[in-house]
C-alpha cells in the first residue's frame, strides 16, 4: 500500500489516549526533571518534538519521520512492526541516565502491542493517534511539551497554528451561487476522504463540496475508494493531490486519465500538487497545509473563466 495512504487510513480514527500531564520527578530510568532520552514512533510527534526544542533529547525515530529535513537522528525504528528489543537499548547510559531504556516513548499507532509491552517494563508510552479536530491536534502539541520541559514553546506554536487556520477561513469570501466541487485524491486507486475525516473537516470549512461524501459508507471510515467513471461525472472544480511524492502523480498524469481531459479541474488548471506528508501528518505543518488548501479554493472562486 502507498505509503501516504497506509499512514492516514491506519492512523485516521483514533482521538487523544492520554490526557495533557507533565512530567513525573523521577522516572523508571532514574531521570530527574524531563526526559532525556525519547524514541518517536510518530512522524508528526517527531515534527512537534523538534518544534518546540525537544530535538536533542530524541535518540531515534520511526522509519517514515521525514521532518525536520536536517537533524534527525541516524537510529530509526519500523513503527508499524516494531519490537521491544528495537526500542530497550536505544539509550546511551551517563551519570545522568543510567539506563538504556528510554524515559518517553511516544507512538501514533499501538502495532504488536508495543504499548502494554513497553510499559511492563518500566517504560513510559505516551499514545498520539491521528487527530480528529483541531482542538485535539493542539492539545497533543501541548501535551508533549508538558512532558518534555518545552510547555512554552508547545504553547505559542499551537496558538500559531490555530491563528493561521482562523486567518485562512476568513479569508475565504462568501460565495453564494458557487459551488465547488473537490475531489481529494489520496493514491491513484482514487481512494480519497470525505468531510467527517480531519482533513476533510478542513476543506468543508472553507466551504466546498467534497465529491467523495456521498460515495462513503460505515465500512470506510470516512476513507472510500472512488471510481474515475464516478469522479469524471462528479466533474470537480478543484483536484488535489496527497500522493505526488509517494506515487509520483503529477497534472500531466491526472490529465492523461480516460475521460479527464472533460474534467473542469484539468481543464482551467486547477490540479494541485501537495506534499504526502505534509498532507498526512497534523502537527507544526498543519498551518502549512490550511495555507494551501485556501491558496487552492481561492485560486477556484477566483477565476472568472468558471463563473462568467
Amino acid at each position: 500500500m502507498f505509503k501516504s495512504l497506509r499512514l492516514i487510513l491506519t492512523l485516521s480514527v483514533g482521538v487523544l489516549a492520554i490526557p495533557l500531564a507533565g512530567f513525573s520527578p523521577v522516572g523508571a530510568t532514574g531521570v530527574k526533571g524531563p526526559p532525556q532520552c525519547i524514541v518517536s514512533l510518530s512522524p508528526t510527534a517527531t515534527d512537534t518534538l523538534f518544534s518546540i526544542g525537544a530535538g536533542k533529547q530524541v535518540q531515534a525515530v520511526d522509519k517514515d519521520s521525514t521532518f525536520p529535513v536536517k537533524g534527525l537522528p541516524s537510529r530509526r525504528i519500523n513503527s508499524l512492526n516494531p519490537s521491544v528489543e528495537s526500542v530497550i537499548g536505544i539509550c546511551k547510559k551517563t551519570p545522568t541516565h543510567r539506563s538504556t531504556k528510554p524515559d518517553l516513548v511516544v507512538i501514533s499507532y499501538d502495532a504488536n502491542q508495543i504499548k502494554e509491552k513497553l510499559t511492563a517494563l518500566g517504560v513510559k508510552v505516551v499514545e498520539q493517534d491521528a487527530a480528529t479536530s483541531i482542538p485535539g491536534a493542539l492539545a497533543q502539541i501541548r501535551q508533549l511539551g508538558n512532558l518534555t520541559g518545552h510547555a512554552k514553546r508547545a504553547n505559542e506554536l499551537a496558538v500559531s497554528i490555530n491563528r493561521t487556520i482562523n486567518a485562512d477561513i476568513a479569508s475565504v469570501p462568501a460565495h453564494p451561487g458557487k459551488v465547488v466541487n473537490v475531489y481529494y485524491e489520496l493514491d491513484p486507486t482514487f481512494y480519497s476522504l470525505t468531510s467527517s475525516t480531519f482533513v476533510g473537516s478542513l476543506l468543508k470549512s472553507l466551504g466546498v463540496v467534497n465529491i467523495a461524501d456521498p460515495q462513503s459508507t460505515s465500512a470506510d471510515a470516512g476513507y472510500p475508494q472512488l471510481s474515475s467513471e464516478y469522479i469524471v461525472s462528479a466533474n470537480p472544480q478543484l483536484v488535489l493531490l496527497a500522493d505526488t511524492v509517494c506515487c509520483q502523480v503529477t497534472p500531466a498524469i491526472v490529465a492523461a486519465r480516460p475521460g479527464f481531459n472533460t474534467v473542469s479541474a484539468v481543464v482551467h488548471h486547477h490540479v494541485v500538487n501537495l506534499n504526502d506528508s505534509v498532507a498526512s501528518q497534523w502537527g507544526p505543518h498543519l498551518g502549512l497545509l490550511m495555507n494551501q488548501l485556501t491558496a487552492a479554493v481561492k485560486a477556484v472562486l477566483n477565476d472568472a473563466q468558471l463563473w462568467g
